[in-house]
């Protein structure tokens, strides 16, 4: 009797790409293996067959071969080779369902050789002002961590030996079991995970090939970081184990309030109050800078709370740029509290002696309006 096509087994036309074989195959594994199927005396054949057909066509070079030959490319002396695809064991083709689907979910892969852990990433706070965020910073921090053992130069092993091995699981990190249909994978727990272990461990790091320690760190910050920046410093994180590549540090800023400066972006506003006659008759007002440098700013006559001054380039500079942001200085025009009788008297006089349109245009302008709703409403 021919056998089936492998094609027809899995249900796919045969120019379907190797994501459309997989999907096919996922499916129709999951609905024919025999242990969901107890009552279904053909199941464990189907179930065969199509694991058979995935191992065929999943290769490039098996369905390449299967294309030309069809299935005289996996038959002994055939022109494949004699590689059967499937045969009568189809546990590993089950197996690599679960490696595919749940493999990412359990630590990157059931089939992979487990490595020596990489060290963890490790985060710092730093709080700095805004003048170190305008000129740069170059300090130094102190970083509880683990760094690699100079005993053993991070092997794990006495005198530095290197790790060898793993009797138990042959260096593969991994144990199989055939329980019934399914093939059951278990981290070795001699080695856990690693494929190697330590005949005589370091007596100063007990095996780890690192041990705690608090590290001291030249920091450079740049100009012009912002709130919440964060910087890098590679393989400044925790040591590996057994001398597997270290973690890194992410150094995290956080820029204090200033008493009188606020920061947007590269931009930097001032809340400037200003006496009535300075705005009244204009005037000169001298100003400082992020930079602690000094500014004047002109006044002129007739200046109004909420005018903004601008002020160009003394605001922050742009981080990796030699560009600055611009100052802004908003003026809010102060009312005189705490008069003599004298200056009252001679308020007075003004009021009395001014036009509101001329002097107050604004004011004037308002309870115009108002008046004309007034007005309105009454009618």
């Amino acid at each position: 009797m021919a056998k089936q096509d492998y094609y027809d087994i899995l249900g796919v036309s045969r120019n379907a790409s190797a994501g459309d074989i997989k999907k096919s195959y996922r499916k129709l594994a999951m609905k024919y293996h025999p242990d969901q199927n107890s009552d279904d005396k053909d199941a464990e054949h189907r179930f065969k067959n199509i694991s058979e057909a995935y191992e065929a066509l999943r290769d490039e070079d098996k369905r390449a071969a299967y294309d030309r030959f069809g299935h005289a490319a996996f038959e002994a002396g055939g022109p494949g080779g004699g590689v059967h695809p499937g045969g009568s064991d189809f546990s590993g083709g089950f197996a690599d369902i679960f490696d595919e689907m749940f493999g990412d979910f359990a630590g990157g892969g059931g089939r992979r050789r487990g490595n020596a852990a990489r060290g963890s990433d490790l985060r710092y706070n730093m709080e700095i002002s805004l003048a170190d965020a305008f000129m740069g910073k170059q300090t130094t921090i102190c970083v509880p961590t683990s760094v690699s053992c100079e005993t053993c130069h991070g092997s794990g092993g006495e005198g530095g030996a290197q790790p060898v091995a793993c009797s138990t699981c042959q260096g593969h990190g991994k144990i199989r079991a055939q329980q019934g249909f399914f093939t059951v994978e278990r981290t070795c727990v001699s080695c856990r995970g690693s494929g190697r272990i330590i005949d005589k461990p370091c007596k100063d790091c007990r095996g780890d090939g690192r041990v705690a320690k608090e590290k001291t760190l030249s920091v450079n910050i740049p100009k012009g970081v912002e709130d919440g920046t964060r910087i890098r410093l590679g393989g400044e994180g925790e040591a590996g184990m057994n001398g597997a590549a270290a973690g890194d540090l992410y150094l995290f800023l956080s820029v204090k309030p200033h008493r009188i400066f606020q920061r947007d972006g590269a931009d930097i506003y001032c809340r400037v109050p200003i006496p009535m006659v300075t705005s009244s008759l204009g005037g000169v007002i001298e100003m400082p800078t992020v930079s602690g440098a000094r500014v004047r700013v002109t006044i002129p006559a007739g200046t109004q709370s909420g005018h903004q001054f601008r002020i160009k380039a003394k605001g922050m500079p742009v981080l990796n740029s030699k560009m600055h942001g611009n100052m802004f200085v908003q003026t809010t025009v102060e009312t005189p509290i705490n008069l003599t009788k004298r200056q009252k008297d001679l308020l007075k006089e003004f009021d009395e002696s001014s036009r509101p349109e001329m002097t107050s245009p604004e004011s004037e302008g308002f309870f115009t309006r108002a008046k004309e709703l007034w007005e309105d409403l009454k009618d």
